[in-house]
């Protein structure tokens, strides 16, 4: 082994067990860069560090930086990759290959448990009884989905405790939205029976619906009852139109997902065909990160790995472009995942498989490709617009970290401000932070403005005495200053900004800017006129999103707050939604639920409700 490794190092890697199990290697702060998995655990880490290794840059990388190395003994080498999956989903390391993007990807989920069963949208599945569909990459993709599938199959969306006995139904049953169960023109059999149906649509199984639908139909149809008759037909075309848009692989084919990958300058896309029943009923791409440097089949390893952890149902059959790692303890893996039925992992070299493994690596690489395009275009936008707020506000220094400043409140009523921090034109959301206002009465935003500051250049103070202190970490959202401050508001928000600057001595130090609503103006410190960008420009278009991001945060923690408090309506909390419309959105969906579940369509209908408010209403209520 080399020499350069620390005593501390050399003593863990002495000490490491024969086992399999997992391997968490630290850097110096503490953090977990890299988690990894073995059948013996001290063959496999100490590899990393002999001499005659022949490592990548980015594993050398790793090797320089690892200070500390943990281990967790487990009893096989499945229960080593679960266990390594679960880690790495906690702790997101930075050396890993990993599903791009922090949150939760969303779900469909039928809460079958119930006894009408309604249909909602998740990022968490849960043990409940309930039945999930997804993941899916997009929310719009799901609301997209459920908009068509509530036309097909119109199920509940209401809170009403279902009798059957209510005297009216609600106007989605009026629109044919909802199939009236409260007012029994469907009973719970029938309404289960639909839900079921839905699941299998869901699933890709169409033909066995549409085979039941016909018979009724023709059923009802010799017994007169000609209004279910034409029901059912209804159905049944709305589900002809959905199966018309699918591709038809083979009525011989095994439910299948494929797999193929496109990679380009470090970036890796893998695209994922859904085959059921014959026909292509989706796809759906994923971005990885950590990948520069890692074979295509170590990425594709992971990719299968985190996928599946996270998917909702798991076909018999997956076909890949190439053999994977691991691929036995995978198979083993994902059939026990299965309930104990077998899944094939199959490389098919020809036929029409195979081409079907062409055709998803063609649609990886168009989307890699177009994705690349677009973040190279907005790159530029992002340095043009900062470009352009530097000249018109007479910076020296170019802008790197933008800080914007909102009040939200009721008449004074759980007030909260927001702090919001842009880094190269980019939301850096990990960063944001809320502040509910402590020493303020009343609707003043002024004062509630001049509390925030106060509060987040102390903390900034405090920043500074940790990073001198032995063991105590700095907030980040903290320890920097900004380039450029921005609070919202005109000359009276900039004057309490201006003074609180004094109050610490970073006058001068932090260029700073108040941001009217009426007019987009910037309110300088002893400059008379506003300045005011030009209306295309891209500086004020960014501008105008840390504006709009800094006021949305503000609505939400405020919301939150107002919601812990038990104050009024959610709806309260949007921008342009005042007594009236708020009445005519509950008078007309009955309930915030329904609101939050009703399409760009239904909340455009009502009068008022312009498409950008929809959109508000919308993103406020998620």
């Amino acid at each position: 082994m080399e020499q350069r490794i620390s005593d501390h190092l050399k003593g863990q890697l002495d000490t490491l067990p024969t086992k399999p199990g997992c391997y968490i290697m630290k850097s110096a702060e503490g953090k977990v860069i890299y988690v990894g998995k073995a059948i013996n655990l001290r063959n496999r880490v100490r590899s990393y560090f002999h001499a005659s290794a022949e490592h990548n840059r980015k594993t050398l990388k790793l090797v320089s930086e690892i200070a500390n190395i943990e281990w967790i003994v487990v009893g096989s080498e499945l229960e080593a990759l679960i266990l390594e999956m679960n880690l790495i989903k906690k702790h997101r390391p930075h050396y890993n290959v990993r599903l791009k993007d922090d949150k939760r990807y969303p779900y469909i989920k039928v809460h079958w448990d119930d006894p009408y069963p309604k249909v909602t949208v998740t990022r968490q599945m849960v043990r409940d009884g309930s039945r999930y569909f997804g993941p899916y990459t997009s929310v719009w993709a799901v609301h997209q989905t459920l908009d068509i599938l509530r036309r097909i199959f119109p199920y509940l969306t209401c809170d009403r405790e279902i009798t059957g006995q209510d005297e009216r139904a609600c106007l989605y049953y009026d629109i044919k939205l909802c199939c009236a169960p409260c007012i029994g023109l469907t009973d719970q059999a029938r309404y289960r029976q639909m839900i079921e149906d839905l699941c299998h649509f869901l699933e890709g199984r169409i033909d066995p619906i549409v085979s039941r639908m016909r018979a009724e139909m023709e059923k009802a149809a010799e017994e007169l009852r000609f209004e279910r008759a034409a029901a059912l037909r209804d159905q049944i075309r709305a589900i002809d139109n959905v199966v018309e848009k699918q591709k038809v692989i083979s009525s011989d084919y095994l439910d299948s997902d494929v797999l193929a990958m496109a990679r380009s300058d470090g970036e890796a896309c893998v695209q994922v065909f859904f085959i059921r029943g014959g026909k292509l009923i989706g796809r759906d791409y994923y971005l990885l990160e950590g990948a520069a440097e890692v074979t295509d089949a170590s990425v594709m390893t992971e990719f299968i790995k985190q996928f599946y952890d996270q998917a909702s149902t798991i076909p018999p059959q997956v076909l890949l472009p190439q053999e994977v790692e691991e691929a036995q303890i995978i198979r083993q893996w994902l059939s026990q995942k299965r309930d104990d039925q077998m899944v094939e992992i199959l490389v098919p070299r020809q036929g029409q498989q195979h081409e079907l493994i062409q055709m998803a690596a063609e649609n990886a690489a168009e989307t890699l490709h177009a994705l690349q395009a677009q973040w190279q275009a907005d790159r530029h936008r992002q340095e043009q617009a900062l470009a352009e707020i530097q000249e018109a506000i007479g910076l020296t220094a170019p802008i790197n970290r933008i800080e914007c400043y909102d009040i939200s409140n009721t008449q004074g009523t759980a007030a909260v401000g927001s702090m919001v921090i842009f880094e190269q034109g980019v939301p850096k959301k990990k960063l944001y932070r809320h502040f509910n206002i402590r020493s303020v009465s009343g609707p003043d935003d002024f004062a509630s403005m001049e509390e925030v500051l106060m509060r987040r250049f102390n903390r900034w103070k405090l920043a500074q005495e940790a990073t001198d202190t032995p063991g105590k970490k700095p907030d980040p959202a903290f320890a920097m200053l900004p380039d450029l401050l921005i609070v919202d508001g005109g000359k009276g928000q900039l004057g309490r900004a201006i003074g609180v600057l004094e109050h610490f001595g970073l006058m001068g130090q932090i260029p700073v800017a108040g941001l009217a609503k009426q007019n987009e103006e910037l309110f300088l410190p002893a400059r008379e006129l506003p300045i005011l960008l030009p209306r295309q420009s891209q500086g004020l278009y960014l501008i105008q999103r840390v504006r709009d991001e800094a006021h949305r945060f503000a609505i939400t923690s405020h919301r939150k707050l107002r919601t812990k408090k038990g104050i009024a309506s959610r709806l309260d909390a949007i921008p342009g939604i005042g007594p009236a419309r708020r009445k005519a959105l509950l008078n007309h969906f009955g309930s915030i639920e329904d609101i939050q579940n009703a399409s760009m369509e239904e909340l455009t209908a009502i009068s008022g409700i312009s498409p950008a408010l929809a959109e508000a209403i919308r993103a406020g209520l998620e």
